[in-house]
C-alpha cells in the first residue's frame, strides 16, 4: 500500500514520498525497508537516526531526518494502532456449531453464531448474533451474551451474568466465580456466605487471559463500557468498575470497591475493598490503595500519596544509611560538646 493512500485512511498528513510502498508496521529499533514505524515516546528517539524504516508516525515533522519520509499525527500511538488495522485481518474462525458443542434445547442461539468444540451452553442461555465461542468454553443457565461477542477457549461464565456487545474475554477468563466471603462461627471455623448476585460485563469490554470477576453476594458486580481488564485481574465481589478504566496486569480489587470513569490503575495495584476511587485517577505501579481517593489524583506507594511526595521521600529512601551514619557523628559530637560545658561548669 502506497504512503499516500494509508495517510488519507489515517486522516493524516503524509511528508515525503507518497509513492513509497509500505508492507506492513513495525516497532522502530526492529523496523526494515518497506515498513512504517512510529515515535511516541522520547525514550525511543535514538533509534531514529538508525531505524530501517521506510517511514515513520511522529507528532512533529522536525522530529524526522532529513530526507525520512512520515505521516504527522497529533497522537501517533493511536495512529499507530489504526495503522496496524490496516495490515492485518483479525483470525478466522470455523463458523457455526461444531458437532462436538453441547448446546441446550432450551438456549436461545442468535444468527451466525460459532461455537467451537467441547463447548456447552447451558438451559435458557441466551446468546446474540455474530457470537464467536471458541473450545472448551462454559456458559452456565440463563446467561446472556450480547451480540459480536468474542469468547476465547476455556472461559466459564457462571449462571445469570449478563455480558454486553463487542465484548472480548481472552482465553480463561472466569466471570461470575464466588465472591470471597465467610463468617466467622463460634468455633472459629467460617461459614461461606452465599454469593446470590451475578456480574455485568457492559458493551465494548474486553478482559485479558486469566482474569477473574466474582459474583456480588447480593447485588451485582459492573465492569462500566469500554473498560479495558489486562491479564491476571481479580475484580472482587459487589465492586464497580466505571467506564474507559485500564486495569493492568496483576491489579487487584478487594470486595466493595467502586472505581470511576477513565481511571488507570497501573500493574499490580491493590485497593482494600470498601472504598472508592474518583473519577481519572492514576495510580502508578505497585500502589497499595487502603482509604479513598477523590478525582484527579496521581497517586503511588503505600499507603498512596500524591505522587510528587512518594517521588521526594523514595529519592531518601537509598540515602537513609549515609544520612544515619552523618546523624551518629551528630550525636558523638553533640555529646562531646556537652562533656566540655560540663566540666568547664565544675571548674568555675
Amino acid at each position: 500500500m502506497k504512503l499516500g493512500i494509508i495517510g488519507e485512511k489515517l486522516n493524516c498528513r503524509v511528508v515525503g514520498n507518497r509513492e513509497m510502498e509500505i508492507s506492513g508496521v513495525a516497532q522502530i529499533e526492529a523496523a526494515g525497508v518497506g515498513e512504517l514505524t512510529f515515535l511516541s515516546n522520547n525514550k525511543y528517539r535514538r533509534y531514529l537516526a538508525t531505524t530501517r524504516a521506510s517511514a515513520i508516525i511522529t507528532d512533529e515533522e522536525g522530529n524526522l531526518l532529513e530526507g525520512q519520509s512520515g505521516i504527522i499525527s497529533a497522537n501517533p500511538y493511536l495512529t499507530f494502532a489504526e495503522a496496524l488495522a490496516l495490515f492485518h485481518s483479525p483470525p478466522e474462525y470455523m463458523q457455526g456449531i461444531h458437532s462436538l458443542a453441547l448446546v441446550s434445547p432450551s438456549a436461545i442461539i442468535g444468527a451466525n453464531v460459532t461455537i467451537g468444540p467441547f463447548s456447552f451452553i447451558a438451559d435458557r442461555v441466551k446468546i446474540g448474533d455474530h457470537v464467536t465461542i471458541l473450545s472448551h468454553c462454559m456458559i452456565y443457565p440463563d446467561a446472556v451474551i450480547g451480540d459480536q461477542t468474542t469468547i476465547h477457549s476455556h472461559c466459564v461464565i457462571r449462571e445469570r451474568c449478563q455480558i454486553g456487545t463487542r465484548v472480548i474475554l481472552q482465553n480463561g477468563v472466569v466471570i461470575g466465580s464466588d465472591g470471597f466471603g465467610y463468617a466467622k462461627r463460634a468455633d472459629n471455623s467460617w461459614q461461606k456466605i452465599l454469593q446470590t448476585g451475578f456480574v455485568i460485563l457492559e458493551d465494548d469490554v474486553e478482559v485479558g487471559a486469566g482474569s477473574v470477576v466474582d459474583r456480588a453476594s447480593i447485588g451485582t458486580t459492573i465492569i462500566g463500557p469500554g473498560t479495558k481488564i489486562d491479564n491476571l485481574v481479580q475484580i472482587g465481589h459487589g465492586s464497580t468498575v466505571g467506564r474507559n478504566t485500564l486495569l493492568c496486569a496483576q491489579v487487584g480489587l478487594a470486595g466493595s470497591t467502586q472505581v470511576g470513569n477513565e481511571v488507570i490503575l497501573s500493574g499490580q495495584v491493590g485497593a482494600a475493598g470498601h472504598l472508592t476511587i474518583g473519577d481519572r485517577v492514576v495510580a502508578t505501579a505497585q500502589t497499595g490503595i487502603p482509604n479513598s481517593v477523590e478525582p484527579d489524583q496521581l497517586i503511588s506507594g503505600y499507603p498512596a500519596i500524591p505522587n510528587r511526595d512518594w517521588l521526594r521521600s523514595s529519592a531518601l529512601f537509598a540515602r537513609l544509611p549515609q544520612l544515619q551514619k552523618e546523624l551518629k557523628e551528630l550525636q558523638k559530637k553533640v555529646a562531646q560538646l556537652e562533656g566540655r560545658q560540663d566540666q568547664g561548669t565544675q571548674r568555675s
